[in-house]
């Protein structure tokens, strides 16, 4: 039954991933050529900023919950509501945290004006994000995958009209104010898909006080395992968001332009990064379905199953992930053509397809890492690959080979990290 539930989810969530995935990247398309290089420019500068407030909003609850809830050891009504008061703290402090700093990110860290209107309304879109995540969280761990899959399809949906409906409009007025509806799209759709998964909740369950009352247990249970695993996005976001900072400053040092830096940061991570990110779709699913099957696992001590259930993710991954790398070596500006109308990042492309075959494993040993209670060597690993792909990224950044110095750094750190997190599952299940 275990097998079956876990193929079936990984099933569910791939096809939702895989509809996703195509919806995303004709959001993307559709950004890059409404709002142009210009404007994928200044998205591509305050996106790291964006992803990590976006990150610590959710504070690792939905993998808390997750867990806990596929454990089947306690109250998940009560799991749920003793989450939420932490939600609210943090999302409260980080909206003070981004209305304070948005003119000191955007004008002295960023250095372009434009970018601190969509810092400023990033405040806005964390509390639905938080909420909606928290609600995934729940249904990951009773491995209903359905409600997942339809509330982000249709939060994907939303996100495509109303930016076809609403850009065009607002380019006619400013350029900012397009790359801020970019940002603040985002919480309607969040809001959508909030609607989508409250709908999915049983009907039948009556909700008593001793479940909306949060319990003291309850909430250091979830901190136990969200507090190393927000350590873990916080520590991956810091390195994402200084990313752009360093890489300016060293570029600038050595004599390329603001505009060539913003416009090959952009290309990359606009073009070239969707690209090889494409087999995630398939990781993520397999790594959300993983979580609650190897945590069941654990809690029960079989490490056999365990063990079994993670080959099975990796070669799935491999064989997903394999084929696309060489589609993508092999033939990088037609895709490039094809879906963005333009042949740019096709060099970058060739150099980084082959090292991200090791990115698609890192998901699957991640979350059987988090499963097995792990999550401190999750976090350690990924401050070891922070600190190799930093300091790469400023030595390089100096020897005048424009954005391959970004190209190197990230290549070093989707090998390392990976690599480290094989090295602890296997210790592990060998000492059981």
């Amino acid at each position: 039954m275990t097998k079956e539930k876990f193929i079936e989810s990984t099933i569910i969530l791939m096809i939702g991933g895989l509809i996703t995935k195509i919806l995303g990247m004709v959001i993307k398309v559709i950004n890059t050529r409404l709002i142009g290089l210009e404007g994928i420019g200044i998205y591509m500068l305050i996106f790291p900023t964006f992803s990590l407030f976006m990150s610590l909003a959710q504070f690792s609850l939905p993998t808390s919950i997750s867990k806990l809830v596929s454990e089947e050891k306690y109250n998940n009504k009560n799991l749920f509501f003793s989450a939420i008061p932490i939600a609210i703290f943090f999302n409260l402090l980080l909206v003070f945290v981004i209305i304070f700093s948005a003119s000191f990110i955007s004008l002295d860290l960023l250095k372009d004006s434009r970018c601190y209107l969509p810092i400023l309304c990033i405040s806005m879109v964390l509390p639905f994000e938080a909420l909606s995540n928290l609600l995934r969280g729940y249904f990951f761990g009773k491995q209903k995958m359905i409600p997942h899959v339809i509330s982000h399809i249709i939060e994907q949906l939303v996100r495509l009209v109303l930016t076809i409906l609403l850009v065009p409009t607002l380019l006619q007025i400013d350029l900012t104010y397009a790359v801020t509806f970019l940002v603040l799209v985002n919480m309607v759709s969040e809001f959508t898909s909030i609607l989508i998964l409250l709908f999915f909740l049983p009907k039948t369950s009556k909700i008593q006080k001793e479940d909306v009352v949060p319990k003291k247990k309850n909430m250091k249970n979830i901190l136990r395992i969200a507090l190393p695993n927000t350590s873990t996005r916080l520590i991956g976001n810091i390195g994402y968001f200084l990313e752009p900072i360093i890489l300016t400053s060293g570029l600038l040092a050595s004599g390329y332009s603001a505009s060539f830096i913003a416009q090959e940061y952009g290309i990359i991570q606009g073009y070239s990064m969707p690209l090889l990110l494409l087999p995630s779709f398939f990781t993520g699913a397999l790594s959300n379905s993983l979580l609650p099957v190897i945590s069941k696992s654990y809690a029960d001590q079989n490490y056999s199953s365990i063990q079994k259930k993670l080959k099975q993710a990796i070669h799935l991954s491999l064989m997903i992930g394999f084929p696309i790398t060489i589609i993508l070596f092999l033939f990088p500006e037609f895709f490039l053509h094809t879906i963005y109308g333009t042949v740019h990042g096709g060099s970058y492309l060739r150099v980084l397809a082959f090292p991200f075959l090791f990115y698609y494993l890192e998901l699957p040993l991640s979350a059987a890492m988090q499963a097995m209670n792990l999550s401190k060597y999750v976090m350690l690993d990924n401050i070891l690959g922070i600190f190799f792909k930093t300091l790469f990224l400023y030595i390089l950044s100096f020897l005048k080979i424009g954005l391959y110095s970004f190209v190197i750094a990230s290549c070093i750190n989707v090998i390392l990290v990976p690599v480290c997190h094989a090295i602890h599952v296997k210790q592990k299940l060998k000492n059981g």
